[in-house]
């Protein structure tokens, strides 16, 4: 098997186990959510409408970065947010997206408009997340809007639908992914008590040049 092979089956084995992960932890029912592992200018991406307990590798959908399919087992078809996914590849560096649908992020979804930065914490994602515009599942639209809020974070809401995050690899996509789900449980926890604190851009700026004295990206 060649290198190139050899990378497509770690990332097909990737996207099965983290979609299990994914059920685990809470932060999707059903088959909602998906995952997606880059290599070169393939993608492997969860088959849609199908259990992540039920998902094997070989289930995994192989696409091109327009989203077009490459290896697709019979009676199978790419998650419907394939052009969510591309997009977010095509325009980052990323080398893993996660999207889900936990409750908390579900939640704040609903109701803002930008996740406000109440935990330092948020400098993690590259500041405030933003909540892309309600567009249906599946759309071209859903997958522009999506691509926009990104701009500059490497995490997204995606307003009365869930989230979505990424990083350089499929680990730092989850740790993004729940930390995205932390900091919205942290909202909905604050206000419960008043009205919380929001940190400045001044106080987010000092904790961000801290972390990069310190080695952090």
């Amino acid at each position: 098997m060649s290198q190139f092979a050899d990378a497509i089956a770690v990332a097909r084995r990737a996207v099965a186990e983290t979609g299990r992960r994914l059920i685990r932890d809470g932060l999707v029912q059903g088959t909602a959510g998906n995952v997606s592992v880059r290599v070169g200018d393939l993608v492997a991406i969860s088959p849609s409408s199908v259990p992540y307990e039920s998902v094997t590798d070989e289930d995994v959908c192989l696409v091109d970065l327009d989203g077009g399919a490459v290896e697709v087992r019979e009676g199978l078809r790419p998650s419907t947010e394939t052009a969510l996914h591309t997009v977010v590849y095509r325009e980052t560096n990323a080398g893993a997206v996660i999207h889900h649908h936990g409750l908390d992020s579900v939640a704040v979804s609903c109701t803002a408009t930008v996740l406000p930065a109440l935990h330092y914490y948020t400098v993690r994602l590259g500041g405030a997340p933003r909540v892309a515009p309600y567009h249906r599942f599946g759309t071209a639209a859903l997958a522009r809007a999506v691509g926009d809020a990104l701009r500059g974070r490497t995490a997204a809401l995606m307003q009365n639908h869930g989230a979505v995050a990424y990083g350089t690899t499929v680990e730092e996509a989850f740790e993004r992914a729940q930390l995205l789900e932390w900091l919205c449980a942290l909202h909905i926890r604050a206000h419960a008590h008043g009205r919380p604190r929001v940190l400045s851009d001044e106080e987010l700026a000092e904790v961000a040049g801290a972390r990069y004295e310190a080695g952090q990206q």
